[in-house]
Order: C-alpha cells, then sequence, then structure tokens
C-alpha cells in the first residue's frame, strides 16, 4: 500500500464524501474510486458500504483507518526529520480564508513568509470564515484563518492574531427597514434580519438580539460570507452583525452604517491547523510569522 493511497483513504473517512475528497485531493471520482478498490482488493475486505447517497466506514474500514494515521504520521515524521538538514523550506502550503482577511491580515504574514521561503509554493482557497475550522478538520487546508468557537475542538491548534470589533450594520437608503429602526419605540420582532448560517458573528448577533428583547429574529435572509451580508443590508432588505473591519472594506460602505453602543464582544481571530501538524516544518514557519505581540492590524 503506497502512501498516496493511504492519504485518499483518510481523507474520504474523515469526509465520507467522494466528491469532496476528490476535489479536495486534485483527483477525478473515478481515479479515487480506483484507488479504493485496489485497497479493498489488496486487503481482501469491504472498506466501505457506498450508495448513491451516503459513505459508510465498515469495521474493516476503520481498522484501516487507524493504521493509516499511524503510517502517514511516521512518514511526516520522516520527511520532517530529512527536511531539518535542508538550508531552504521547499514543497506547498494550503490556505483558506475569508476574501477579508486575505487583504486585511493575510499579506503582510505572506510577505514575511515568501521573503525567508521563497521556494515553498502558497495555494489559497477564499470562503466563509466561519468554514474556516471545518476546512481543517476534513484536511481540505494546512492552516484556516478562523474566528475562535466557543467549543473549539481540542485537536485544533489556535494562534491569536487579532480581535475583531463587531457592529450592527444598519442601511443609509431611505427604505422600510430604516423607518423602522427610526421610530421612537422599535419593533425588533418586526425588524427584517440578515444572518451568517452559522458560526461566532451569528452566536453573537443572536445573544445581542435576546437582550433587546426582540423574541423571535425575523430572518428576512442566511448568508454565507459577511461581505454578501454587508451587501444584503446595503441594499436596504434588513440589518445583520458585521466584523467592522468588513464593513470597512466593502465596496458598498458608503451605503451602510454602524448602530452606536452596541456593546458586542469581539471575537478572537487566528491561524488555526492539526495539533499535530505544528512539527510539519513549513506549517511552523508560517506560523512563527506571527508577530510577537500576536496582533495584526488590518491593512
Amino acid at each position: 500500500m503506497d502512501i498516496r493511497s493511504l492519504t485518499l483513504f483518510q481523507h474520504l473517512a474523515n469526509t465520507l464524501h467522494f466528491g469532496k475528497t476528490a476535489a479536495a485531493c486534485y483527483v477525478s471520482p473515478s481515479t479515487l474510486s480506483r484507488a479504493i478498490q485496489r485497497l479493498e482488493e489488496h486487503l481482501g475486505s469491504q472498506l466501505l458500504i457506498r450508495d448513491n447517497r451516503s459513505v459508510i466506514l465498515t469495521v474493516e474500514g476503520k481498522k484501516l483507518l487507524s493504521y493509516a494515521d499511524h503510517q502517514i504520521e511516521q512518514y511526516e515524521s520522516l520527511k520532517l526529520s530529512l527536511n531539518e538538514s535542508q538550508q531552504q523550506l521547499s514543497g506547498s502550503l494550503n490556505i483558506y480564508c475569508s476574501v477579508t482577511a486575505s487583504y486585511a491580515y493575510l499579506p503582510p504574514l505572506l510577505e514575511k513568509f515568501r521573503q525567508a521561503h521563497p521556494n515553498v509554493d502558497i495555494y489559497l482557497d477564499t470562503g466563509d470564515a466561519a468554514d474556516g475550522i471545518d476546512q481543517i478538520k476534513s484536511q481540505r487546508v494546512d492552516l484556516a484563518i478562523a474566528a475562535k468557537p466557543d467549543d473549539l475542538s481540542s485537536s485544533i491548534h489556535f494562534k491569536h492574531i487579532a480581535s475583531v470589533a463587531l457592529g450592527i450594520a444598519t442601511p443609509r437608503i431611505n427604505c422600510a427597514v430604516k423607518k423602522a429602526l427610526q421610530a421612537d419605540s422599535i419593533d425588533w420582532a418586526n425588524v427584517p434580519i440578515i444572518l451568517p448560517e452559522h458560526g461566532v458573528a451569528r452566536k453573537r448577533f443572536e445573544q445581542w438580539f435576546r437582550k433587546k428583547g426582540g423574541g423571535r429574529p425575523n430572518v428576512y435572509a442566511q448568508v454565507s460570507g459577511q461581505e454578501a451580508l454587508v451587501s444584503m443590508v446595503a441594499l436596504g432588505f434588513g440589518i445583520g452583525l458585521s466584523p467592522i473591519v468588513v464593513a470597512d472594506n466593502s465596496p458598498v460602505k458608503e451605503h451602510i452604517e454602524i448602530m452606536p453602543d452596541t456593546a458586542i464582544a469581539p471575537f478572537d481571530l487566528g491561524l488555526c491547523c492539526f495539533k499535530k501538524k505544528l512539527q510539519d516544518p513549513i506549517i511552523a514557519a508560517f506560523l512563527s510569522m506571527v508577530p510577537q505581540s500576536s496582533t495584526i492590524s488590518p491593512g
């Protein structure tokens, strides 16, 4: 069994989704299927139960996953010991972050890293910041810039890079939402709300809304990504909780305003990776780019 086949199986065993693993590992679904079939033929055991809707590990599959975890860890340790003698790091690094983080927090880290390690190739995926830790857990990326959740898994290493202030974004344009907010007594239960699909920002908003006594929020839409949320607020569809850095850097920032005195606690933003990956020389080198003060000011 070669290390590549074991790596594909390990990833599939964690995602339980052929399409996601094929995309993350840059292989076609048919190539992934053949790799799994070869493992099953080599071991003489069925590793997965699959149909059109689901993938389930068999008992034999769980045993192979344990073996694969150990072998891959040993292989990574071997690479580490061989790389320690090299003067310059080489290889690749996959990073995930939001669009805003890609220009507000990532540039100073990348600039320092590229100067120190020019032979490392950087690959960047962008998306909803709330999905950052899931990207790590599914092994789609090596590092992610993400908000620290209240229930951070013990397997995840989190290195603080910034404290992100939050505020309630409201539309500036004349619309029903703005008129509702100008009332002497705001009827919060009927104010349209734009919510993130999940994540720390959504929990912060729900906590704030409960304190306002609004009961159940009138959810107009649930969106993926804070950038989309700010755009919908600017168009007058509702109000929503936004990181101030997202609002300040939005192309529609002139069409929104932040409610004063909302007293919403900021969240911790950091670089995340699996703790077992901390000995990887490339990951360790990138984490070392974070300033000693552990705070990066948005660009």
